[in-house]
């Protein structure tokens, strides 16, 4: 259990890291909601852009992941829950937003083994 709350947290960190802890999509300043809130900031989630479940290994990486705030999260979930994309949502946008890909995020999960 302990490695899995490694692998999440390692995940985390370097997503906001590569995102500067804001919100890739709107651009708002936030902070790792597993820490203390941060006054002037909003809370940022590690979304994973292709499902976790669809990727080798988890897809625990940063070329799988994006720093959203809850708005903007509710929207890239929308994805997953229906399979309809809201106007800048689908999986392909967040990737380029991140400057990574579908077959970025597979080679780098394929790498966790």
């Amino acid at each position: 259990m302990k490695k899995k709350k490694q692998i999440r947290a390692a995940f985390r960190n370097a997503v906001f890291k590569r995102d500067n802890y804001k919100c890739v999509c709107c651009d708002v300043l936030g902070y790792d909601r597993q820490s203390t809130p941060v006054e002037g900031k909003v809370p940022l989630d590690s979304h994973h852009i292709t499902d976790r479940n669809d990727m080798p290994n988890g897809g625990y990486v940063k070329e799988n992941g994006i720093s959203v705030c809850d708005d903007c999260h509710m929207k890239a979930e929308h994805y997953h829950q229906t399979g309809e994309a809201l106007d800048g949502f689908h999986p392909n946008d967040l990737y380029k937003l991140i400057g990574s890909s579908l077959e970025d995020a597979i080679r780098a999960s394929n790498k966790l083994a």
